[in-house]
């Protein structure tokens, strides 16, 4: 590792290692469905350590147990430096048959990507198995096989809507390990794409955002598509007109894919690596669950990392703290943001809590839910800024008028 950028796949292994640890010991946030809106969801972050294929690893007999987690980082194969660790994205296209029939052509610019996972339907026994099925049902891997390990839940997120001002569900993301080196195969539903992004390139682009801001874009929302009526056409361009519309931020995956020890003409135990992503984004909730674990990853007080350089620890401790700020959309409105900054100074704090809690290596004996209270705290400033705004617009929308009447008739 070169610098204070976290790049190289043999400093991502011992940190991952860490983050892994630290979710299964730290108990999640759980958010209790309340009785007006008792929809949940759940999804599954699943990673793997991809073999070098220059050292592969031994052949595992089938009877073996499934290994513990401290064991499977303890494995030679895994701290190989020609590793490469992934988390697995999916992009949900629209199948062809559905093209067809409505005549139209695949849009597959601007593809925004996902973790498998949806709604809890009834007779779920929970949010683990609701992610599991799923999962099976999305992509064809059986998370209850040996492949792989739950290794525990991140906090819960909230599903909102109207500004946040509406709750659509609760959302419970779950993580899994593949320890086999061998993947198992995948039968992706019709319309879905499967995305291997490698770690060290996430870390590398949330880590230094504004030195590496070409990693970065943004996703541009209608704001009237979130606060006016669908059916009144009327109401949302004047909304539109009004306050204009949002853009998230969001990182681009298409650049990240460094060159993999898999290329296309090999084709070996572990199969073809997929073809190469292309106008990837990972924004909003994936996002959000892609810092929360992330976030897990800071070393700075790690009993995990006993043998690691302490001069790299410290290098990577200040700068594996993702900011949950980077979820939230900025208008493109400049009087919008600035009365969003007027009003949001109890998001401030928020935010400010959330990262001394980074800090002080993930330690979070409250269990606060900081995603939770500052997703709550900023929509309330935005809803508050996008009164002042529309009242003033209203203001000088009848001034004008005034003017412009009295300078007619004299």
């Amino acid at each position: 590792m070169t610098g204070p950028n976290v790049k190289s796949a043999a400093s991502v292994v011992p940190l991952l290692s860490t983050a892994l640890h630290r979710i299964r010991a730290t108990p999640p946030r759980i958010i209790s469905s309340p009785a007006t809106q008792p929809r949940r969801a759940a999804v599954a972050l699943i990673i793997r350590i991809t073999p070098s294929l220059s050292n592969p690893p031994p052949p595992q007999a089938p009877s073996l147990p499934q290994p513990t987690l401290t064991e499977f980082f303890a494995q030679d194969w895994v701290n190989d430096p020609d590793v490469t660790a992934e988390i697995l994205f999916l992009r949900r296209e629209q199948p062809d048959s559905e093209c067809v029939a409505q005549n139209k052509p695949r849009n597959t610019a601007d593809a925004h990507v996902a973790f498998p996972g949806g709604r809890m339907e009834e007779g779920d026994e929970g949010g683990l198995y609701t992610a599991m099925r799923q999962t099976w049902e999305e992509i064809g891997l059986d998370l209850a096989e040996k492949d792989f390990m739950c290794i525990g839940q991140l906090d819960d997120r909230e599903i909102t809507t109207s500004l946040g001002k509406r709750l659509l569900m609760i959302l419970s993301p779950f993580v899994f390990l593949q320890v086999s080196p061998i993947p198992p195969p995948t039968d992706p539903a019709e319309g879905t794409v499967l995305h291997w992004i490698p770690l060290a390139s996430l870390l590398a682009s949330t880590t230094s955002p504004r030195r590496d801001r070409h990693r970065w874009s943004s996703v541009t929302v209608d704001v009237s598509s979130r606060l006016a009526p669908r059916h009144s056409t009327v109401l949302r361009l004047i909304v539109r007109m009004l306050v204009g519309s949002m853009q998230f931020n969001a990182i681009r995956l298409d650049p990240l894919n460094p060159t993999s020890p898999l290329e296309e003409k090999d084709v070996g135990a572990w199969g073809k690596r997929p073809e190469k992503t292309r106008d990837l984004k990972l924004w909003g909730l994936s996002l959000g669950m892609t810092l929360d674990l992330l976030a897990h990853m800071n070393p700075s007080s790690s009993d995990f990392l006993a043998d690691y350089p302490r001069d790299e620890i410290s290098a990577m401790a200040t700068n594996i703290a993702p900011s949950m700020t980077s979820v939230f959309p900025r208008f493109s409105y400049p009087d919008v943001n600035f009365w969003i900054w007027v009003f949001g100074k109890r998001y401030r704090q928020v935010v400010r809590g959330w990262e001394a809690s980074l800090r002080g290596g993930g330690a979070n004996d409250k269990r606060i839910n900081w995603s939770g209270t500052a997703l709550n705290t900023f929509y309330a400033a935005v809803r508050k800024a996008l009164i002042v705004v529309i009242v003033l617009r209203a203001i000088g929308i009848l001034l004008a008028i005034g003017i412009g009447g009295w300078w007619v008739f004299l």
